[in-house]
């Protein structure tokens, strides 16, 4: 990469993204994997922030006396949140340094745990979790495409899959630590633990990034014409429909295990654990495959994601039938964010910052319904009913896919 030259932004063309100053200085090529790194686990401290109530999903209602259902709106919230800052933010922080924003955005993340931890009434969770919402969206839409800008143009497809595999590793390693500790020294001692996280990520970047003045300006008008196309339309019909199926189901996955598979807290965490590593190994087969045959693995993620949920009602009284449908959906779900964000990047591949926000709004808007619609089954029907409509929506995201239109299948097979 060549030394930065500062120059004022040309005028907007008629298209929806306007080039702004020059790219960032030439890094090594160990600042620039430190700096990969640093982003990583960034995402990693959001992922893990956003997902760890469903492991203290019941603590945390036992402390304030809300019912699971009740308290399934801490994973509503931040991704309805996430679903508006994402445009949002991005927009109105156009023409700010990307390394500037990411920094405040991962201050405003420790403050949410801290918030969380120390929390006097499930208000106060509330608090936090808009907070963790609004780092969510914003956090995404500017970082997620940002390993071109740090590491040579070869290294660029590498540098990008380790960035994407802090989404399962927040299930692999975080939930699971976090539900560990939760369970030892209580749910807050989690969140405290998280905010001492998010600090030490927060210096690491400050330290590992370069100056990241926007290159690419995001205008709503963009935003609004990709809305437009056909294959765009189609990826939003099937990340909504794949998405809910998961977080409407996994967001209670741990209540169906303590009163189906009748597990304990400790197996409980084992079995997370290895929900978690299928969905590593998940994320890198998508990422391998994905490019040659985006259709298939977007379609046989969402038929794996559809047979788990459906045939754990019927056989995940069984200790071991359990935990080979959690391995088994972790492997399919592992899949999803890879085959959405790259379907979004084919269906846009001139306005790569506006098919990131597309890609996060719809997810986190997603995940949020699908917390909520879950709540409202498992507060007036049960778990075990929750999986299976899990796994008739899912389902319908296999129909989606295989259905769509040839021309909006254009570059997404």
């Amino acid at each position: 990469m060549t030394a930065p030259t500062t120059t004022s932004p040309p005028p907007p063309p008629p298209e929806s993204a306007t080039t702004a100053s020059a790219t960032a200085p030439a890094l090594s090529p160990l600042t620039g994997r430190l700096a990969v790194l640093s982003l990583t686990m960034g995402i990693f401290s959001i992922v893990t922030t956003e997902i760890l109530p469903i492991g203290l999903l019941t603590p945390i209602g036992d402390t304030f006396g809300t019912s699971d259902g009740t308290s399934g709106l801490m994973m509503m919230l931040p991704g309805l949140l996430a679903a508006v800052a994402a445009p949002t933010v991005t927009v109105t922080t156009g023409r700010v340094d990307r390394r500037r924003m990411l920094c405040l955005l991962m201050a405003v993340l420790a403050l949410a745990d801290f918030l969380a931890a120390c929390a006097p009434g499930y208000w106060m969770m509330m608090v936090s979790r808009v907070l963790v919402g609004f780092v969510i969206g914003a956090f995404w839409s500017i970082g997620s495409g940002l390993a071109v800008r740090l590491v040579p143009e070869a290294q660029v497809g590498r540098a990008t899959a380790v960035i994407f595999s802090a989404v399962p590793l927040g299930s692999v390693l975080g939930v699971p630590a976090g539900t560990l500790l939760g369970q030892l020294m209580g749910w807050r001692a989690a969140f405290a633990a998280m905010g001492v996280l998010t600090l030490i990520v927060l210096a690491a970047l400050l330290r590992t990034l370069p100056p990241l003045p926007p290159q690419h300006v995001t205008r709503l008008t963009v935003l609004r014409d990709l809305l437009g196309t056909a294959r765009v339309r189609a990826g939003l019909a099937v990340t909504f429909l794949v998405v809910t199926a998961h977080f409407g189901t996994y967001t209670y996955v741990t209540p169906f295990l303590a009163e189906v598979t009748h597990a304990g807290p400790t197996l409980i965490t084992v079995f997370l654990l290895a929900y978690g590593a299928a969905g590593v190994v998940g994320n890198f087969l998508a990422g391998a495959y994905a490019a040659r045959g985006l259709r298939t693995a977007f379609a046989t993620a969402a038929t794996l994601l559809a047979a788990a949920t459906l045939l754990l009602p019927l056989l995940g009284a069984g200790k071991a039938a359990a935990l080979v449908l959690l391995l088994l959906w972790g492997l399919a779900y592992g899949a999803v964010p890879v085959c959405s964000q790259t379907w979004f990047a084919h269906a846009a591949p001139q306005t790569p910052e506006a098919a990131s926000v597309l890609f996060t709004s719809s997810f986190q808007a997603t995940m949020s319904l699908g917390a909520l619609a879950g709540g409202t089954v498992v507060d007036t029907a049960s778990v075990s009913v929750l999986m299976v409509l899990g796994g008739v929506v899912a389902v319908c995201a296999v129909a989606v896919v295989v259905a769509t239109p040839p021309r909006a299948r254009r570059g997404c097979r």
